[in-house]
């Protein structure tokens, strides 16, 4: 498959939702508890080794990182900061939580929300406080379970199901799949659903997009 997302540039930083470009075309948000693999699943999806930036250290991302797409920026891969990273002070923690939460309530592009779990430890209680950030809002929400490499099969999918179960329980609609980024497993399922988003969000785009996307990709792993 052809990857469109290859082709994503580093836009800005921000620290303030008023940095933001403007508020137009379709974004593509990625959230994630810290340590979770959200940096490595965006660097497999655009088959880019430091597109995002991989850390040892939990709670890199300190900003809202902005890739724009070709050919004419309309389109935005969004890198919100990773949360639940014991080592800042509260004030910067607070500063964290308003930023992503304003962002997930009050930006009109955003065409859908990818948020990263790591299979072994689905729906933490930060992932709770992350869902309740979206709001009454109607929000695409997709849940990619990653480095599912570190289980077999069978676990993987079983952790995919209660997973399902879980966002059900919440009242959450929501698609889900697994991912490996060390095996690059699941990585066109994730680019087909998201270029689907895309068209969806924003049919006048210049640049045609493939038609994808499924409502459950299947468990990856061992």
């Amino acid at each position: 498959m052809q990857n469109p997302f290859r082709e994503a540039e580093f836009l800005l930083g921000a620290t303030h939702l008023d940095q933001l470009p403007e508020d137009t075309g379709a974004e593509l948000a990625f959230a994630g508890r810290s340590n979770a693999g959200k940096s490595s699943a965006l660097n497999t999806l655009c088959g880019r080794k430091a597109l995002a930036r991989v850390s040892r250290t939990p709670g890199r991302t300190q900003e809202i990182n902005v890739f724009q797409l070709p050919p004419d920026g309309r389109h935005r891969l969004i890198d919100l900061p990773g949360y639940g990273y014991a080592k800042v002070t509260p004030r910067q923690r607070e500063h964290w939580n308003r930023l992503i939460g304003h962002y997930l309530r009050e930006r009109e592009s955003l065409a859908g929300l990818v948020l990263i779990m790591d299979v072994r430890h689905p729906l933490t209680p930060l992932d709770d406080n992350l869902l309740q950030w979206l709001g009454p809002q109607s929000r695409r929400l997709h849940v990619v379970l990653t480095k599912a490499d570190k289980l077999s099969r069978s676990e993987a999918q079983r952790q995919l199901y209660a997973t399902r179960k879980g966002l059900e329980d919440r009242g959450l609609d929501a698609t889900l799949q697994t991912f490996s980024a060390l095996k690059r497993e699941g990585v066109e399922d994730l680019q087909s659903l998201l270029l689907e988003w895309l068209k969806e969000a924003d049919p006048d785009a210049a640049a045609s997009r493939p038609k994808g996307g499924q409502k459950d990709a299947p468990a990856t792993g061992e």
